[in-house]
């Protein structure tokens, strides 16, 4: 066992540890104190208190189950986009996906608002919508991968102006999605909320992880993929379609949630290097803590106060941006390429 593969199994044994750690700490810490050994008593069927069971199942257990699909899915997402774009700017916010899922929430929330159901649906259909003009972008003739992040920026920001003329119109619906425009979890989430989108995370994560060495074949280049039998459309549409799924019901829990799917597999990459077979699961579990550690730093970082978790994500991701755009500056010539 050489040096580089005896540090990916560091880096992954200690991501799963973090992970684990994360869990159970966002499960035990906030207003109300709930031990460690109540956890273990609720998951191995001990004596409880009825206090701290309630606790547990009801506001803290479903919303870090919340936060690890979330964060799993929209990391898993953004692998998948940078490597079918070939652009490490790309990722579920910043191409426009993510507020393509919101505004059709908005709008399915607003015409709708009896069928609670609905929202889970229609952000499945705008990130798809998303998707295919990112897709058809991508495809143009001689259109440069910059341009995709550009035209990305320009449907965010129609779909944007989709969403606030919709809280205009209807001012009620600003009240009961202002989390979900930021971007967070809240303690009202019930574990029957997340069948749904476990459903389409979990496999969509599993199918990410098979394709990921089609990923790694895109990236030598669509002639040398052609030569290896790969069809190179086609499986940029799936693997597009797979990611559009993912951030779809990523959103339809956690909200215009933005920056996990470029932070995350950057990060990874810095540790394992750029095979996708071992970037795709290990960004999975990163993902998943990641978004699980900042959303309980937003609950106890101005205690009694609650913010929002994706204004923590803003702030890092914003800078994160620059520094990306900074560091490939003589790199952004070949995204005109």
């Amino acid at each position: 066992m050489n040096i580089s593969q005896r540090r990916k199994i560091a880096v992954s044994a200690a991501s799963v540890a973090a992970l684990v750690v994360a869990a159970f700490a966002a499960s035990i810490i906030g207003s109300t104190a709930v031990g460690l050994a109540d956890i273990i008593a609720l998951l191995t069927g001990g004596e409880i208190a009825d206090t701290s069971r309630n606790i547990l199942v009801n506001v803290r257990l479903p919303r870090v189950a919340a936060a690890l699909l979330a964060g799993s899915a929209l990391a898993v997402a953004g692998v998948i986009i940078q490597g079918v774009l070939d652009n490490p700017l790309a990722s579920p916010n910043i191409i426009g996906i993510n507020s393509g899922a919101g505004f059709f929430v908005l709008l399915a929330a607003s015409l709708f608002p009896h069928l609670f159901w609905l929202p889970q649906i229609a952000a499945f259909i705008g990130a798809l919508v998303s998707a295919a003009f990112i897709f058809a972008i991508a495809m143009g003739a001689k259109t440069s991968r910059l341009t995709v992040v550009l035209a990305g920026i320009a449907i965010t920001a129609i779909f944007g102006a989709g969403m606030n003329t919709i809280l205009i119109v209807d001012p009620a619906a600003y009240v009961a999605s202002s989390t979900f425009l930021v971007g967070g979890f809240h303690s009202g989430t019930r574990f029957e909320q997340l069948i749904g989108p476990a459903i389409t995370i979990l496999p969509g994560v599993l199918l990410a992880i098979f394709f990921a060495s089609k990923l790694n074949i895109m990236a030598l280049g669509d002639q040398t993929a052609h030569s290896l039998g790969m069809h190179v459309a086609r499986s940029r549409l799936l693997l597009l379609t797979l990611a559009s799924f993912l951030a779809g019901a990523a959103v339809s829990i956690a909200g215009l949630l933005g920056f996990v799917g470029l932070i995350v597999p950057h990060l990874v990459r810095f540790f394992v290097g750029p095979d996708n077979r071992i970037v795709t699961p290990l960004s999975a579990i990163v993902g998943a803590m990641f978004v699980v550690a900042c959303d309980m730093l937003a609950r106890v970082m101005f205690a009694p106060y609650e913010i929002q978790v994706g204004i923590i994500m803003a702030f890092l991701g914003g800078p994160f941006f620059i520094y990306l755009i900074l560091k490939n500056r003589r790199g952004l010539g070949g995204l005109n390429e």
